[in-house]
């Protein structure tokens, strides 16, 4: 049997310090909203010829018409980001773009308006989901494992991964172009499903050796630990390669919503056992009158 909770304060230091990096990252640089959380226009270009296009013409095409844009390039799809525009306008633009880019041959192939409505009620019901989860995860554990620490402690593990994935994500924004849409919504609840769904794993097996006193729940739970833990890291490995295969091979689309999954993946078998089992002692060993 290891020791696993001899180094509980090497599991806090890490997770002050991914945590504390994450915050920072989001007071400092913030994050990128997508186009449905902000509102606006998005235009989509087919370039013929990329080597013959010129960003700095287009950019100054927008610029004429005071227009503050955000223009992605990849391969031979051109993005455009910006206000919300009206239909004369944009061919307007447009027209004028292809214009002093023939030798690219651009062209538009279709542009969305968006306004930032969808986004407001997509995170109001997101929000109102995560509580209702919440409420529903301390009932059912509660009455699963006749402890109300038990659910405690797997909805704070579960906050623990959520402030990861966000502060992560964060940097992805500023460091590789990420943004926040409704697919980064679905991952984050996706990740706190993981969270708890791994967690309960551990919690099972401490509850197969309850009858313990407050005395005696470090053996317990570092026996359990130790039962349980190569079974939790095959089992998250497996979801692991493949989120990392996705990331390599798939579209660009969905390569950050695949990212905030691994983030999810990763910290959820990390909080598991080195976040919330060291929770769950401790508020037995302070709280419980066993």
């Amino acid at each position: 049997m290891i020791n696993f909770l001899k180094y509980t304060f090497v599991y806090v230091l890490i997770s002050l310090t991914v945590i504390g990096s994450g915050i920072y990252s989001l007071h400092k640089w913030r994050v990128n909203y997508s186009i449905e959380f902000t509102g606006g226009t998005e235009l989509s270009y087919e370039v013929n010829n990329p080597s013959n296009l010129n960003l700095a013409v287009i950019k100054r095409v927008f610029a004429k018409h005071k227009i503050r844009v955000k223009i992605e390039f990849k391969g031979k799809e051109l993005h455009v980001i910006t206000k919300s525009l009206g239909e004369k306008e944009i061919m307007r633009i447009s027209d004028e773009i292809a214009t002093l880019n023939k030798n690219a041959g651009i062209k538009l192939v279709k542009w969305d308006v968006v306004g930032p409505v969808l986004g407001k009620e997509t995170m109001e019901k997101t929000i109102a989901a995560s509580f209702l989860a919440i409420i529903l995860i301390l009932t059912y554990m509660t009455f699963a494992f006749k402890n109300f620490f038990f659910a405690l402690a797997a909805i704070l593990a579960m906050i623990h991964d959520f402030l990861v994935t966000i502060g992560v994500y964060s940097l992805l924004c500023h460091f590789f172009g990420a943004q926040v849409d409704t697919l980064f919504v679905t991952a984050i609840l996706t990740n706190m499903s993981f969270s708890v769904h791994d967690t309960i794993i551990i919690f099972d097996k401490i509850r197969e050796y309850r009858g313990m006193g407050k005395d005696v729940i470090d053996l317990y739970a570092n026996k359990a630990l130790t039962e349980t833990l190569i079974r939790s890291i095959n089992n998250s490995m497996t979801i692991i390669f493949m989120l990392l295969s996705l990331i390599l091979l798939g579209g660009s689309t969905i390569r950050f919503f695949v990212a905030a999954l691994l983030i999810g993946a990763i910290t959820g078998t990390y909080s598991s056992p080195f976040v919330a089992t060291p929770i769950l002692v401790f508020l037995i060993k302070r709280f419980s009158k066993k």
